[in-house]
């Protein structure tokens, strides 16, 4: 199988390494290993032909680590997942929905919150309080450049021809479209630690 590797730990796909497809408890061994451009080649014991291997993917997978292993002030993704962002002058963002790495750091996914979906990268000239155990992360506005006002819902529904022609007559001109502003990744290094999970996603 071919495999995508976030672990920072080289070790985790050593031979005889057990991880487990992600959220279940069943086992896989690692027998073999070779190294194929960004990712790694593996070969599992439990996993004997090619359509076995097929059902695995696009998966994560995991391994159990103690929790003891990790520095002061890292956390496992799992651990980010949920925690509710806030801005500095308390505007409530939402809650991280999922965590992702971009160019050599983390990026936080967060929505639920009037600026819907916003990318928080996991950098300090971001992310002014990073206390996931306390469920809590507080973010500079300005380091996202969030507007000082959430964005106007979009009316629902279609407006008739009759009344596209009355606001063309009353000299009504069509709102641009909307625009996506993409958040630039990551530093090469997260000033603000997050290690790939709690049972390390391969």
């Amino acid at each position: 199988m071919r495999v995508e590797v976030l672990t920072d730990d080289p070790t985790r796909f050593a031979v005889g390494s057990v991880l487990h497809p992600e959220g279940q408890a069943q086992t896989l061994t690692v027998t073999w290993v070779q190294e194929d451009g960004p990712g790694l080649l593996v070969r599992f014991r439990e996993i004997e032909d090619r359509n076995a291997a097929d059902a695995y993917r696009e998966r994560y997978l995991e391994v159990e680590v103690p929790r003891d292993v990790l520095p002061d002030g890292a956390y496992y993704w799992h651990e980010v997942i949920g925690a509710r962002v806030t801005t500095t002058d308390g505007r409530d963002l939402g809650s991280v929905r999922d965590v992702f790495r971009a160019g050599g750091g983390e990026v936080f996914i967060v929505d639920g919150g009037a600026w819907g979906e916003v990318m928080v990268p996991a950098v300090s000239a971001v992310i002014r309080e990073f206390t996931p155990a306390d469920g809590r992360i507080v973010v500079d506005a300005d380091g996202l450049g969030l507007d000082e006002e959430p964005p106007a819902p979009k009316p629902r529904g279609r407006r008739t021809s009759r009344a596209l022609k009355a606001g063309r007559a009353a000299g009504d001109t069509p709102a641009p479209t909307d625009a996506i502003e993409a958040i630039e990744p990551a530093a090469a290094h997260s000033d603000v630690e997050a290690a790939p999970a709690d049972a390390d996603p391969a």
